[in-house]
């Protein structure tokens, strides 16, 4: 099959979260498969800043965008052999951010995404170049199925292209003001219940359930939370309309990249087989930090986005009690101004077990699950999670909360349905989180069985093997609803 996979952000070349590990890792095991993929997605400065070996290409594009036309120009690169596409814009896309700043996101985002989506299909013709399969990810794509759906209808270059239309997090949807449908060359009759409207402004990401041909989130119990009022946030009616054509297939992580057996961004080396350089790891971490090396100590790590969808309202709650409690916390990220004042004004009380790591340091996060007892992740929510299967790995024992991919990866001795691997919990309280990692806690003590537990978990397999098969058997449905 011929699948391109249009993202806004791809690991290596730009990044904000999970979205792009996902984009960067998944083509790369279609590929081993014997698949023709390809990436697209926007050139922004970061990408430039970055080299990648880049060149430019001869084709180009005038879209026409805010009752102008837009010239995006193409550029394009390898990834592992993977045909990189990429489209320049220097208005739209030379910024210091993917998509805003700390202070709120980019007031033309609509512009700007609207012009990635309509350039690759543009694009597309110029190079004559017919994908099997579209694969789209997030809001910022979400127009390219509804522009093939209610504007290329009839068009015979892409009759035989199917789109798969993936949500990464459904509380992210894209939404604009009603004036913004011209500025994205819409025509104001999609503006209605059964299209884009969604009380009174445009909701792309409904424009893009409604129009793909599958659609999918990145784990079976994310899938189903969010046909409920409670996750779906307000679109639980509109992914019930779909429920025949929507699907759940976990996320993986890229085993080459994260490997405790190979990763040279860590101090020691080590398997499941012989665990003993995790030790090691623990103790150069908290040389680095200034913690007390202390064996003994349990050394809870995170690695995440500072939101209280990440449960750092919990946390906050709790920073009292784990500053007093014999265990030690590193923290490493970045997001809301609120959290990060907070844990800046903490850590500046001088507590001596809490390390409060602020900005993006990708070096430090490998060695964060490599020298962390334990791994801590209480979501809100969480579509699927990478971290929690990033500490499986190298051997961190996660605790989380029950909910999502979360869920689906991390399993409680309580629950007695798998062998335990992690710690988990189910009510979004302080209480329920500090009840879990006080079991973990007490488990490190038992050296015997938490070194089993910690085994147990590098074991797993959470590649992307298993889930690159599954979409292949949604493209295979794709191209049976065409015919093919």
């Amino acid at each position: 099959m011929k699948i391109l996979f249009v993202a806004s952000e791809v690991t290596p070349f730009a990044k904000s979260g999970g979205l792009a590990d996902v984009t960067g890792a998944l083509p790369k095991s279609l590929k081993k498969q014997g698949h023709d993929v390809r990436i697209i997605l926007p050139f922004y400065s970061e990408v430039e800043r970055g080299g990648y070996g880049i060149r430019k290409g001869r084709k180009s594009v005038d879209v026409m965008v805010g009752g102008s036309a837009k010239r995006g120009l193409f550029r394009h690169t390898t990834l592992e052999d993977i045909p990189v596409y990429l489209l320049e814009n220097k208005e739209y896309f030379s910024r210091d951010h993917l998509y805003g700043t700390a202070s709120g996101e980019y007031p033309d985002n609509h512009q700007r995404f609207a012009f990635f989506c309509r350039g690759v299909l543009d694009l597309l013709k110029k190079m004559d170049y017919r994908p099997d399969i579209i694969h789209c990810h997030d809001w910022q794509t979400a127009m390219i199925p509804l522009i093939l759906k209610k504007e290329k209808g009839d068009d015979l270059f892409f009759s035989k292209t199917g789109t798969v239309f993936t949500i990464h997090n459904l509380a992210y949807q894209g939404l604009f003001p009603r004036e913004a449908m011209v500025d994205m060359g819409l025509d104001p009759s999609l503006f209605t219940i059964d299209c884009l409207e969604f009380y009174g402004k445009i909701n792309l990401l409904k424009g893009a359930i409604l129009t793909a041909d599958v659609i999918n989130t990145v784990s079976e119990t994310y899938c189903r939370e969010i046909l409920t009022p409670e996750a779906g946030d307000g679109l639980d009616g509109v992914l019930a309309l779909r429920r025949n054509d929507l699907y759940g297939v976990l996320n993986g992580i890229d085993y080459e990249h994260w490997n405790p057996a190979t990763d040279r961004g860590i101090s020691r080396n080590y398997t499941p087989a012989a665990p003993a350089g995790k030790a090691h790891n623990k103790k150069a971490l908290q040389k680095r930090l200034g913690l007390e090396v202390a064996e003994d100590v349990p050394l809870i790590g995170m690695v995440s986005r500072l939101t209280e969808q990440k449960g750092f309202d919990l946390l906050e709650a709790l920073l009292p009690r784990i500053a007093k409690a014999k265990l030690q916390l590193v923290l490493l990220g970045t997001g809301d101004e609120k959290y990060l004042k907070l844990l800046q004004e903490f850590a500046a009380l001088g507590t001596d077990n809490i390390s409060v790591n602020i900005g993006f340091h990708p070096e430090l996060a490998p060695q964060i699950y490599a020298g962390s007892d334990i791994f801590l992740m209480p979501s809100r929510y969480e579509p699927c999670g990478l971290g929690q299967m990033i500490a499986l790995r190298y051997g961190a024992v996660p605790v989380v909360r029950k909910t999502g991919g979360l869920a689906d990866t991390v399993f409680d001795e309580r629950d007695q349905s798998r062998e335990p691997n992690g710690f988990s919990f189910d009510d979004y309280t302080p209480e329920a989180l500090w009840e879990a990692l006080s079991r973990a806690i007490n488990a490190h003590a038992d050296k015997a069985s938490w070194k089993k537990m910690m085994k147990r978990g590098m074991a797993g397999d959470f590649s992307w093997n298993a889930s690159a098969r599954k979409y292949e058997e949604l493209y295979r449905q794709v191209l049976a609803k065409k015919g093919r």
